[in-house]
């Protein structure tokens, strides 16, 4: 009871003070993220479950602006409660405010806290042992959205890899995962390990960042099979069959669900000459090319936040507008969308230079683009997957905590 009052009244300040979230919502989706956050639980906001594991401890925060409970920051939240927090280790896109893809992150101070940031995503993607001096525990709390391709989890791994070379604890404080309720894609080629897919996992895992840690850990994912010292603080009221509404989006390309579920398809056209819908307003939900020879959507990519340097700047691109779709179609598909990419390339005019060097990475092999170019469909290519993919769902199976 008194852990409850004690968190009531620091929290409570910070609550009314910060009320501000970075995604606007229309009524609509305010009232289902207003049902998701009565129901369930993250990881974070179970302050009663890890708050006593933190006491005579220094910290150590992985975080960005996602890490919230409520209205307020999760460093906010802690500090308040005591919480000696010794550095803040900053992923893509920064801490509070978000960066463009790809864009450098420095390290700096934090004006609210004045707590030091060091970049995971600039110099170095992996925490020096000076980094972790005097550091007991590292607690891990970002919102991911279960893709191969994005790069939290494979800042994850790197942290949870200096955590087990330097004696670090490492915490997760679990969240739900929007793409949670499938599993679908290239299993990994591990040739073809990079920062946009380190490990040998379908595109689409289907697991929460806590079960995906629990897996790099005990797989011997880390370097020399070592494993560090992990805790998941678990989400309440949560399974995999929860549709869930981020309050926060989770990078600055990803405005909205409809974005986050069509995501795992049209990421693809990132290594091409498609632009996915970056310098625009409709992130991940438009794709077209200035030389595309279908489609009757037409837009303009322009320099933006986020988007510093769109592919197609300020040029006229035609293709699709799938924004009209509804997020109950989408999340009734349950599988990557291969027919976006298939028809784009079988009616684009020039061939040779459609795939650039980054598409094999995003892949995670050689296979999608080779299959595309002999002229295979979609159910072909998805029956090549099909023996990989189920034995990384009997794995996945062993990892599942919902």
């Amino acid at each position: 009871m008194m852990l409850y009052l004690k968190i009531f009244v620091a929290t409570f300040f910070l609550l009314v003070s910060n009320c501000d979230t970075t995604q606007t919502e229309s009524p609509d989706n305010e009232k289902i993220i207003k049902n998701n956050l009565t129901s369930i639980e993250v990881g974070a906001a179970r302050l009663d479950d890890y708050l006593s594991k933190l006491k005579g401890k220094t910290i150590g925060m992985v975080v960005n602006q996602t890490s919230m409970i409520g209205a307020t920051h999760l460093v906010d939240s802690l500090l308040a409660l005591g919480v000696n927090i010794k550095t803040i280790f900053a992923p893509e896109h920064g801490f509070r405010q978000m960066a463009s893809a790809g864009e450098q992150i420095q390290d700096g101070k934090d004006d609210k806290t004045g707590l030091p940031i060091l970049s995971l995503y600039g110099k170095k993607k992996k925490p020096s042992s000076k980094d972790l001096a005097g550091i007991d525990l590292i607690i891990f709390d970002i919102q991911d959205v279960g893709a191969r391709f994005y790069t939290y989890i494979s800042s994850m791994h790197y942290v949870m890899e200096a955590c087990a070379e330097n004696g670090v604890a490492f915490m997760v404080l679990d969240r739900p995962n929007p793409n949670g309720h499938y599993v679908d894609g290239m299993v990994l080629n591990p040739d073809y390990s990079s920062f946009v897919g380190m490990h040998p996992i379908p595109v689409v895992h289907g697991m929460t960042i806590g079960e995906y840690a629990t897996m790099v850990n005990s797989e011997g994912w880390l370097k020399n099979g070592i494993r560090c010292e992990l805790e998941v603080i678990k989400c309440r009221n949560y399974d995999h069959k929860t549709p869930y509404q981020l309050p926060i989006k989770p990078s600055p390309n990803l405005p909205n669900n409809r974005a986050i579920y069509l995501y795992p398809s049209l990421c693809f056209f990132e290594g091409t000459v498609v632009n996915a819908g970056r310098g625009t307003n409709k992130q991940f939900q438009v794709y077209g090319a200035p030389e595309s020879t279908i489609g009757d959507f037409e837009y303009t990519p322009v320099s933006m936040s986020g988007a510093k340097y769109p592919k197609h700047q300020d040029q006229l691109c035609k293709g699709f507008d799938l924004s009209n779709l509804s997020e109950a179609q989408l999340l009734g598909e349950k599988q990557i969308n291969l027919t976006y990419l298939i028809e784009f390339y079988q009616a684009y005019p020039d061939k040779a230079n459609f795939f650039n060097n980054f598409f094999d990475k995003l892949a995670g092999g050689t296979d999608l683009r080779e299959q595309i170019i002999a002229g295979k469909n979609a159910t072909e290519i998805r029956e090549s997957w099909q023996k990989d993919l189920n034995k990384f769902k009997a794995k996945r199976n062993k990892y599942l905590l919902y």
